[in-house]
């Protein structure tokens, strides 16, 4: 009641079963102190600047008899049919246009007055113009039908929606469990490739060794009439068989003495152009070395004698031959 301070205490309202709220220049409804008083049943609430009733309000279902009349409201709670035992309705002279669907669940409404509001035509036409006692009581009953068509239209639009929402769901359903059939068999293709790819590869593998295996048969079976026939079984065969030349004794013993004479000449030319010509076991060497050049310088005028009779004894076969042909 803070915002109401002219309403200092709600007791102070009541009247057996009645709470008069009227022109006391209330902008809400006090729903908590009345609802504090569950057997005031009877509530006036005209003459007064309320614009809104609170959602709150509808949880008032005690109530049998509310008058709106002379204030501001523009509309009214959805769940006004909350208020079930509601049978007395005055709402003349506020600014409604229309009513909520819920206001076809007021049963128990037998009065109502929607005088000087600005009513849709429809809505208008079923209120009439409720002057007297009779009016506003068919005003109640027509009201009450007319917001009961526009429940079952609201309920069949809720239905159809309902259903094309369904229908809606059931071919996403439908195109999910496709998309999922079509990845599932995409899946099962590439999985029947993949093994087909394997078994041509494995196929393959199996030609390719057959092949290695029939070409080594063969060169085996190759191999082995040659050597039936006598032949060598190839040309590695051959020279793995062929002998190896035996070494030569003479051309070995050769080799012997050449590198023995190659010895001697540098032990000579050791003693005899090196600082070793002093020492004591040179001394033989020099020796032999000397021996050698007499005995060679000797034999020289033996040669040469030699050379001059060989000279002689051609020329003369020569002259002899030429002397014979002519």
């Amino acid at each position: 009641m803070s915002k109401n301070s002219k309403v200092l205490n709600l007791k102070d309202k009541i009247n057996g079963n009645e709470v008069d709220l009227s022109l006391c220049n209330l902008t809400e409804v006090p729903v908590k102190e009345l609802a504090a008083f569950p057997k005031a049943t009877v509530v006036d609430l005209s003459c007064n600047n309320i614009s809104s009733l609170p959602p709150e309000f509808c949880n008032l279902s005690h109530l049998v008899k509310v008058d709106l009349s002379k204030n501001q409201l523009t509309c009214l709670p959805d769940d006004l049919g909350s208020l079930v035992n509601l049978q007395h309705l005055d709402l003349y002279n506020n600014k409604l246009h229309v009513l909520p669907v819920s206001f076809s669940q007021l049963r128990s409404l037998k009065w109502l007055d929607l005088k000087d509001n600005p009513l849709e035509p429809g809505l208008a036409k079923a209120a009439g113009d409720c002057l007297d006692e009779k009016q506003c009581k068919q005003c109640a009953t027509k009201v009450l039908q007319h917001m009961r068509a526009i429940q079952e239209e609201a309920d069949r639009a809720r239905e159809k929606r309902l259903l094309r929402e369904k229908e809606l769901e059931r071919k996403k359903e439908a195109k999910q469990k496709e998309r999922e059939a079509r990845e599932k068999e995409a899946r099962k293709r590439e999985k029947a490739e993949e093994k087909e790819k394997r078994r041509k590869e494995y196929n393959a593998q199996m030609a390719a060794l057959a092949a290695q295996e029939q070409q080594q048969q063969q060169k085996k079976k190759s191999e082995e009439k040659k050597k039936k026939n006598g032949q060598p079984a190839d040309k590695k065969a051959a020279v793995k068989v062929a002998p190896k030349p035996q070494r030569s004794v003479v051309g070995l013993m050769l080799r012997l003495l050449l590198l023995l004479l190659l010895g001697l000449v540098a032990v000579a030319a050791a003693c005899r152009l090196t600082d070793l010509q002093r020492e004591a076991v040179c001394a033989p060497v020099n020796a032999a070395v000397d021996d050698g050049l007499v005995w060679a310088k000797e034999q020289e005028v033996v040669v040469r004698q030699l050379v001059h009779d060989l000279s002689s004894a051609v020329k003369d076969f020569l002259e002899s031959a030429q002397t014979s042909k002519n």
